[in-house]
């Protein structure tokens, strides 16, 4: 993660209770890092971990049958899967 060499171009605000403040700055201290990057590396790591979260999903027997011929057919359209591969990340895309 870039939080500490890109450029910090907007500012976050917000309140918290002292004791959260306390508990935040005792990681980031034990962690060697700022305040500011232990937080922004913090928050960036649940932001990846929601967005990668909501890829999973569940299937029957059945569907996963099915799901797999898919994956194991030839493709159509391979230009379509280049760009797909090819594209970042929501988070890669915020470091820019």
């Amino acid at each position: 993660m870039a939080t500490t060499t890109a450029t910090r171009e907007t500012t976050i605000n917000l309140r918290a209770p002292s004791a959260q403040r306390a508990l935040i700055d005792q990681a980031a201290h034990l962690a060697g890092k700022s305040r500011t990057d232990f937080m922004l590396e913090a928050a960036c790591e649940k932001a990846q971990q929601m967005l990668l979260d909501r890829t999973v999903f569940a299937l029957d027997a059945a569907g996963f049958q099915r799901f797999s011929e898919l994956l194991d057919a030839p493709l159509d359209n391979r230009e379509a899967l280049t760009r797909l591969l090819n594209r970042r990340a929501a988070w890669d895309e915020a470091d820019q």
